[in-house]
């Protein structure tokens, strides 16, 4: 496996990044895998490669790069309830849809300027915070993203007019959507009206409840990673990208 770190040249400034490579002949299909809200750190490198070693070239960039360079988390931030609620408000806030889309984009392009990535399709995968940016992505690039995936996205269906779920008529991507249990960013009738407009858009998606299974549990680091539930969700990402970017 090659691993590669950089940096991409973004709408506002500089993100730093791993790149994630198969050995041997390419070129492969390329991915952007977007992290928690937690950023770039050993867990979501362990992701990343993993879904590299199926054969893509992965892209997994800092996507909060407009608030820090990395880690975008430390220790202590990570140990205080008060201080994580007060980070994860402020990286949130730093990445608003326009952002999401603008910084989408430069992603797209730094991956169709490797030779080692195929000039075909792409995909996206989000988690947690970022499973809105899988989405705003593929609305971003329609030409370009053939697979979009999110697994316990959060606030994928609001009332609010920069929803996630009103990017939907400018995607062109086959989706998927793996829910957690009890998410208060994404709770049951939230899930019911997002399915609701999913029918409505018309295109090819699933979206599904992991039971007993709450939210982060794909993440090796989450205090509620849960295995079982975790490798049903890899395998589920597997299908999406064997079936359209191959």
């Amino acid at each position: 496996m090659k691993e590669q770190n950089l940096e991409i040249q973004a709408p506002a400034g500089v993100s730093e990044a791993v790149f994630f490579c198969p050995e041997g002949q390419g070129p492969w299909p390329g991915v952007i895998h977007l992290t928690d809200i937690g950023g770039i750190r050993p867990s979501q490198n362990q992701m990343a490669q993993r879904l590299a070693g199926e054969g893509y070239a992965v892209l997994m960039p800092n996507v909060f790069y407009r608030t820090a360079r990395l880690p975008v988390m430390d220790s202590a931030t990570r140990a205080s309830d008060e201080l994580r609620m007060k980070r994860i408000a402020e990286l949130s806030a730093g990445l608003p849809p326009e952002a999401m889309e603008e910084d989408a984009d430069a992603y797209v392009k730094f991956l169709e300027s490797q030779e080692s990535v195929g000039k075909g399709v792409m995909g996206v995968v989000g988690y947690c915070f970022t499973g809105t940016m899988a989405i705003r992505t593929a609305a971003a690039r329609p030409g370009t993203i053939a697979a979009a995936a999110s697994f316990h996205g959060g606030r994928l269906c609001t009332e609010a007019p920069t929803s996630p779920h009103l990017s939907l008529p400018r995607i062109k991507a086959r989706l998927y959507f793996g829910h957690a249990v009890n998410d208060r960013s994404m709770p049951q009738e939230a899930i019911e009206r997002f399915n609701l407009a999913l029918d409505s858009w018309g295109g090819k998606y699933e979206s599904e409840i992991y039971e007993g299974a709450y939210h982060s549990w794909t993440v090796p680091d989450s205090p509620v990673y849960n295995h079982p539930q975790a490798e049903r969700a890899f395998k589920k990402l597997q299908e999406l990208l064997a079936e359209t970017l191959r």
